[in-house]
């Protein structure tokens, strides 16, 4: 049974990606620096071990993975916290940790959740947009620190790719990862905006990163690449054109480009093309 480790197991997303690869007949090395209960371990059967690590320790970041044949890294802080330095500094370190020991155990896929902060949305001073509906070619320029923590955390991944290029690294950008549209529309649509009204499935983004330990890879541009997951339709029930004019009208369409019905202000082409993800809200 092939084993992989999932950092940040006991996270909200952690939580949904651990029931997916257990799901797939994975034996799942749970990693967390917060405890497991006995309850949820014994939940999770006897293909799920816990480890409780500090991640920002290296030696201890080693010696989890080792007989592991995969790594899903979604330890992290997932908001700036006071803007100054400790997401920044924790995010940083945990990811070349986790990286860096791949690369020593010679364990070569990897997934890593970056986010779509990367742009500038929710966090930032104020969103700055080239165009919609945005991409993974769309400039990454955060005034935050946790925006610039994702940022950094793909730059490690092409990094590492260049020295060990046997390995292969998918850095998902993920949006709000939630249970269903519907608990996404509780946001009031004008706070919603600086998000771009976007949303997440929580089981379908937890499947991505399955593909994206799986999937062939030889049709990648490169070895380290970053890929956007993203609901298609926006959490607004009026055409996305609409929204588009009243909220951003001087954004325009990148060229060849187009936004009909709801469709919503992120291109997950790249996924579905390389990944074979496609959104879907009714995973069991």
């Amino acid at each position: 049974m092939p084993r992989i480790a999932v950092t940040g197991s006991n996270g909200s997303v952690g939580k949904r990606v651990v029931l997916r690869a257990l799901k797939h007949g994975y034996h799942v090395v749970g990693i967390d620096y917060s405890p497991l209960t006995t309850a949820d371990a014994r939940e999770l059967g006897s293909n799920f071990t816990f480890l409780p690590v500090d991640l920002k320790d290296y030696n201890e970041t080693l010696k989890a993975f080792v007989g592991c044949e995969a790594i899903i890294h979604l330890a992290a802080i997932p908001q700036p916290r006071d803007y100054k330095v400790l997401t920044h500094n924790s995010n940083v370190v945990i990811s070349w940790n986790v990286l860096r020991a791949a690369a020593e155990l010679g364990i070569n896929r990897f997934a890593q959740a970056s986010s779509v902060n990367v742009v500038t949305l929710v966090y930032s001073q104020g969103p700055r947009f080239e165009y919609f509906p945005l991409d993974e070619d769309h400039p990454t320029e955060p005034d935050e620190p946790y925006g610039l923590s994702k940022v950094i955390c793909e730059l490690q991944a092409k990094s590492i790719v260049r020295r060990y290029s046997d390995m292969r690294v998918a850095s998902l950008r993920l949006h709000w990862s939630v249970p269903n549209r519907a608990y996404a529309q509780k946001t009031d649509t004008q706070r919603a905006k600086n998000d771009l009204w976007g949303y997440v499935q929580e089981d379908s983004a937890a499947e991505a990163f399955i593909l994206a330990i799986t999937e062939p890879t030889d049709r990648w541009p490169s070895a380290a690449e970053a890929f956007l997951i993203v609901a298609p339709e926006t959490t607004v029930d009026v055409d996305t054109i609409e929204i588009m004019r009243e909220y951003w009208p001087n954004v325009p369409l990148k060229s060849g480009k187009s936004i009909s019905g709801r469709e919503g202000f992120f291109d997950c082409s790249k996924a579905k093309e390389l990944l074979g993800w496609v959104h879907n809200s009714s995973l069991t």
